[in-house]
């Protein structure tokens, strides 16, 4: 992990931090902080009902995460908090076995999360490939759009109008200003015309009570016995899990948006950090918010741990303090949020009829799969571990289709050098046992070219092998030349010892 930061500069990650010397960042990141906070409340409390607790169980997880993470997390301006994703994991061992174990279960993920990044699991985010990533973002956005349609069902009329304007004034507020936030500017008009007017339409109070007090640390009211242990470990490691994942591709995603680079290492080991202090102010626990993070970084232009800070200390002033003003919200301003943010994050370049013409074929097959399997499980991490996997099978089919294998026999005819071509592994040397000719065709010495080719596996040697054992029955020799140095290593090592007996 990088080096403690001075007092100054730990909200930026940096010695100087931009927001302490320029007013314009400064405004930047608080105006983010505030809206990011509003469009929190609203998701916090759908998500505590998902997980079976009290609404102040998620605004508490939301605020404890986001103020740690921006302490200790890896990647400025990225929102962490409590999350749909976790609330489904945490769900049944809440329902089964009581609250005290579902904070024992988040404490002990933000020790797995600690010791996996510890381990390097942020390192094999590398194995994503990019139509694995696009797949992500498409159906994240798919995800965000289809979380607003139950608040676009099923309500009075005066909604729908409300969000069309919210929408427009999103659209077009910008091409006047961009002092303010479009989406700020959008929840408070909306909130003083149905306030004034005395519109009757679902609002933010009613999804439940606000908090009216901080939360106070404590130790989770359970047995401390084996037997506890066996029973949240597993729902405690498949919650670190999707926690990890979908923090780290969420991470990813900022660093391409802002053109800059994050330590994944440290935001494992942060968000590890973050659930452990979650857990002991009787939080649900959380991961980082996608919908919230594009808030922050793409729509509002925010860009330091500042923003991600405020998010979290506005969350609570705006639930202790402001409660009654923020029960009064209307939720149509904040769908019209969230539909913005869904339209911006999707990658519409990905499937104009241009991209999909040129793209190959098995490009788009990985990239429809991630988003089905992510749409229909809503499962971000799900999606990613079968996207990657396709992705896998894909690529070994294209570079197993390059190994070629072409005969050439010397003018005397005292031997014939076959010349193999491509990469050997499991997919590709299974088809070179027949690519030789083993009957009186051939001389009584073959020669078997390796320069233009790499041998990647055991299969690969175990085939090798196999030629020359076919050669041999017939009373031929056979010599391997051209050789790398990684391969000869790893054939002198094999070879011949992968015959069964």
């Amino acid at each position: 992990m990088p080096s403690a930061l001075s007092p100054s500069a730990w909200l930026r990650g940096s010695r100087r931090p931009s927001w302490l010397y320029d007013p314009k960042v400064l405004r930047t990141e608080v105006l983010g902080g505030l809206v990011v906070a509003l469009a929190l409340i609203p998701e916090a409390i759908s998500f505590s009902i998902i997980a079976g607790v009290d609404p102040a169980v998620g605004l508490f997880a939301s605020f404890t995460m986001a103020v740690t993470i921006a302490l200790v997390g890896g990647r400025p301006a990225m929102i962490s908090a409590a999350t749909g994703a976790v609330a489904l994991v945490i769900a049944p061992l809440n329902r089964e076995h009581g609250f005290g174990y579902l904070v024992t279960a988040v404490i002990l993920a933000g020790v797995f999360q600690i010791v996996l990044g510890a381990l390097g699991v942020a390192k094999l985010m590398r194995f994503v490939p990019r139509s694995v990533m696009v797949g992500f973002v498409n159906s994240l956005a798919i995800l965000i759009f289809m979380a607003q349609v139950p608040e676009m069902t099923d309500v009075p009329w005066p909604v729908y109008p409300l969000i069309a304007a919210g929408l427009a004034m999103m659209v077009f507020f910008p091409k006047l200003t961009t002092v303010v936030p479009a989406p700020l500017v959008s929840i408070v008009i909306l909130t003083v015309i149905t306030v004034a007017a005395g519109i009757a339409v679902p609002t933010v109070g009613d999804k439940g009570d606000l908090p009216s007090s901080l939360p106070v640390p404590g130790l989770p009211d359970v047995p401390f016995t084996l037997d506890t242990l066996t029973t949240v470990a597993p729902f405690a490691f498949a919650m670190a899990l999707v926690g990890l994942m979908e923090s780290l591709m969420t991470a990813k995603l900022v660093d391409d948006i802002t053109d800059t680079r994050s330590s994944k290492t440290r935001e494992s080991v942060g968000q590890g950090v973050a659930n452990i202090v979650t857990g002991f102010f009787g939080g649900m626990g959380g991961c980082a918010m996608i919908g919230q993070t594009m808030i922050n970084v793409r729509v509002s232009g925010a860009r330091t741990r500042l923003s991600t800070f405020l998010a979290g200390a506005f969350l609570m002033v705006l639930c202790i303090v402001f409660g009654p003003v923020v029960s009064d919200i209307p939720m149509a301003a904040l769908v019209a949020v969230m539909v913005m943010v869904s339209v911006a994050t999707f990658d519409w370049h990905s499937i104009a009829p241009r991209t999909l013409r040129r793209m190959p074929l098995g490009e788009t097959v990985v990239m429809l799969v991630t988003v089905v399997c992510v749409v229909a499980t809503h499962n971000l991490a799900i999606g990613v571990v079968v996207g990657s996997i396709a992705a896998m099978v894909v690529f070994a089919r294209r570079v197993a289709q390059l190994a070629e294998v072409t005969a050439v026999t010397d003018p005397d005819g005292a031997a014939v050098v076959y010349r193999v071509t491509g990469e050997l592994f499991f997919a590709s040397s299974n088809e070179l046992v027949g690519q030789f000719s083993y009957g009186t065709t051939d001389p009584d010495r073959v020669v078997i070219d390796l320069s233009a080719a790499h041998i990647w596996d055991a299969s690969s040697v175990a085939a090798l092998d196999a030629v020359e054992t076919k050669y041999a029955q017939r009373g031929k020799t056979v010599e391997i030349v051209g050789l790398n140095e990684p391969s000869a290593r790893m054939h002198k090592t094999l070879s011949g010892e992968l015959a069964g007996g």
